[in-house]
């Protein structure tokens, strides 16, 4: 196996108080970690290029036996809504996506992860977010996907946890990058998919979501790593985030465990992936101080590949289960089985 390390350096786990994330300079105010959106986020104070800034709402909905993806991106020269179905029956991951050019802000995503809508259409690919009776809404129509047979769904993302994950980090070497990021996991998932002439229901006894909210400055080339599962550990909600891959992470890691919509931080976990390829078998992930002990058994690769030369992106975010053990704040030991989610390995020159 290839053993990833999280970084090389030591990891103080600084918790983030209340405040703007960007100082007058654009520099981030408080590299940290919170469990509740404590900075606020302004374009108006970014102090870099309007193509540099990255801007994403991503939601991944999983059940025992499929999966959705819905993606909302304005990365500065280039707007991205994307669509995903994964079967874990049939190993398969079907990727859709229409792409505009120079969006530059004008998709109008939101400062805030708890406030404000999403509603984006391009390329015949309709998704909109929207916050409604105190949970969230999800719609997608997407009629040319997987050759014509079409995708439309409408979810609903109800009983949001106490605790979330929430990083601010700056880049070595480029001090007006930085990236602000939320993960809000364990949320109850019910609705309907269509797929084609096949009908599937997402039912909150059994199907959980998370949501990737990201705003940031990044610099060019980069590789990250991130896991993340939500579901049921003896009819508890659980689930966690785990990565690494970029930026200056020694005022904290992303590294975080949910249980009852609390959550547990932890310290730096290493990616041990296989030597055959993403799915080619089990990856395995550890933790410095033993707390996060986990292994990952593939289903399927949702793999996807662009290279225009300067721009470059590829993609292997796998799906599979997790079995190990968790060790809580307070002691307490949690074994872990059979939990579904996903891993991945993500290069961009962007």
């Amino acid at each position: 196996m290839a053993k990833l390390d999280w970084n090389g350096g030591k990891t103080v786990q600084h918790k983030m108080g209340p405040g703007p994330l960007l100082d007058g300079a654009g520099r981030l105010a408080e590299p940290g970690w919170a469990t509740s959106e404590v900075k606020h986020y302004s374009r108006t104070a970014v102090r870099a290029p309007r193509w540099r800034l990255k801007e994403w709402d991503y939601y991944c909905i999983t059940a025992p036996d499929f999966a959705l993806a819905l993606t909302v991106a304005d990365n500065g020269y280039m707007g991205l809504l994307a669509t995903a179905w994964i079967d874990f029956k049939a190993a398969r991951a079907i990727n859709g996506a229409a792409m505009t050019a120079f969006p530059m802000g004008r998709m109008r995503l939101p400062a805030s992860a708890d406030a404000g809508d999403v509603e984006v259409q391009s390329g015949g690919v309709k998704i909109h977010f929207r916050h409604e009776n105190g949970g969230r809404r999800l719609i997608v129509e997407h009629p040319d996907f997987d050759r014509g047979r079409g995708l439309k769904g409408d979810i609903y993302l109800s009983d949001p946890p106490r605790d979330r994950m929430v990083i601010a980090t700056p880049f070595p070497r480029a001090p007006r990058a930085f990236y602000y990021n939320q993960k809000i996991n364990c949320l109850r998932a019910e609705g309907e998919v269509t797929l084609g002439a096949e009908r599937h229901r997402f039912s909150p006894d059994c199907a959980f979501a998370v949501l990737d909210w990201g705003r940031g400055v990044w610099t060019y080339d980069n590789t990250w790593y991130w896991g993340s599962a939500s579901g049921l550990h003896e009819g508890r909600r659980f689930g966690f985030n785990i990565g690494h891959g970029f930026g200056d992470t020694s005022a904290a890691t992303e590294n975080m465990v949910f249980l009852d919509g609390i959550a547990h931080k932890l310290g730096d976990v290493t990616f041990h992936l296989p030597q055959g390829g993403h799915d080619s078998g089990p990856w395995r992930f550890t933790s410095g101080d033993g707390r996060f002990e986990m292994s990952f058994t593939p289903i399927v690769d949702r793999a996807s590949a662009t290279d225009l030369g300067l721009l470059r992106s590829v993609q292997h975010q796998v799906f599979g289960h997790f079995s190990g053990q968790v060790i809580l704040d307070d002691g307490e030991r949690l074994q872990i089985r059979d939990l579904y989610g996903f891993a991945e390995e993500v290069e961009n020159r962007w």
